[in-house]
């Protein structure tokens, strides 16, 4: 059985400060795991994802995630944070890896996210 969690699901980050946010899973196998972000009015867009290799993945528009096994967490950072990263953020696990031609579409529906916000 595989589950991904996320403890919060409304954060507040002031303007030029660290953004973290949190993403555990569960998985028997090895996962492959996506982070998501869906601007206001847009569709789904990947920011990165993890397949296999370093552990360390960066991503677009200065987002990186890590990936610790010990932990099962797959935790997505940026510094420093801007107002225009408001937003809402997916964590997806799959134990398949999508083809990159519509990776949105395999967002499983109903994953947990983030709504971010900015003072």
């Amino acid at each position: 059985a595989q589950s991904v969690t996320q403890p919060d699901d409304h954060i507040t980050v002031s303007e030029g400060a660290r953004l973290e946010l949190k993403c555990n899973y569960s998985s028997s196998v090895s996962p492959y795991l996506f982070w998501y972000v869906q601007y206001p009015n847009q569709g789904l867009q990947l920011l990165l994802k993890y397949e296999s290799g370093d552990n360390l993945i960066s991503g677009i528009k200065g987002f990186e995630a890590e990936l610790r096994r010990s932990e099962k967490s797959f935790h997505l950072r940026k510094i420093p944070a801007h107002w225009k990263d408001s937003a809402k953020y997916f964590c997806v696990l799959s134990d398949t890896v999508p083809g990159t031609a519509g990776e949105a579409e395999h967002k499983p529906p109903g994953t947990p996210q983030f709504s971010l916000c900015y003072v």
